[in-house]
């Protein structure tokens, strides 16, 4: 499978990028993808709901009235969470949400949302390319030359660059993440992927590990 490599205005530079069927062309698998962002999200968790039980609330222990003769229900204390103020029952306590997932899951995961995106026709290579400062304007400009100006995009850098991530910290809808920190969930919640040229070549050794 071979896609052109366009360069910052949008156009075509003339080379390819071969890419491999092993990865890009795979046939979805959607249990694998499941698991993978049901993994993400639980990790975003913090997990530090808390809510008082009776045993924790503080006030009197003194029985607030008499067993018999009211015409009411008895009751022994005020922290019973019948009344207002009172402990809860079965409330929140803090956990962790985490959960063990196979390697092999992982991979077949990102494999399959890369396929996702191929099938869609919602992935481009794009040319190396850096800038001389992080300016918002300048990124704003490579989605202009994109068409990707109104899409929500992810692009994949092959390596950490400070001006180009800063560049695109303010636009909402864009995302810059290194080749190494590519995940399902990000392939999938974005409209668009874009790769960088050298993002290629490191993403398939990566999955093919």
């Amino acid at each position: 499978m071979e896609l052109a490599v366009l360069n910052q205005q949008g156009q075509d530079t003339g080379r390819k990028v071969q890419l491999s069927d092993e990865i890009f062309g795979i046939e979805p698998n959607d249990n694998a993808i499941y698991l993978d962002v049901k993994q993400y999200l639980a990790n975003q968790r913090q997990g530090t709901h808390k809510s008082k039980e009776r045993n924790e609330i503080a006030g009197s222990t003194k029985k607030i009235k008499k067993q018999k003769g009211t015409g009411t229900a008895r009751a022994g204390s005020l922290k019973s969470p019948i009344f207002r103020g009172g402990g809860r029952v079965f409330g929140p306590k803090p956990r962790n949400y985490s959960f063990k997932l196979n390697k092999k899951v992982k991979q077949l995961a990102r494999k399959s949302a890369l396929a996702y995106k191929v099938k869609e026709n919602s992935l481009s290579v794009l040319e190396n390319f850096n800038f001389e400062a992080p300016k918002t304007k300048s990124y704003l400009a490579l989605l202009n030359g994109l068409a990707l100006s109104d899409k929500k995009t992810l692009l994949v850098l092959p390596e950490d660059n400070k001006n180009v991530y800063l560049s695109s910290r303010n636009i909402p809808k864009a995302k810059v993440v290194n080749v190494n920190d590519v995940n399902t969930y990000a392939v999938l919640n974005a409209d668009h992927l874009v790769l960088c040229e050298g993002s290629v070549s490191k993403l398939e050794t990566i999955l093919s590990k």
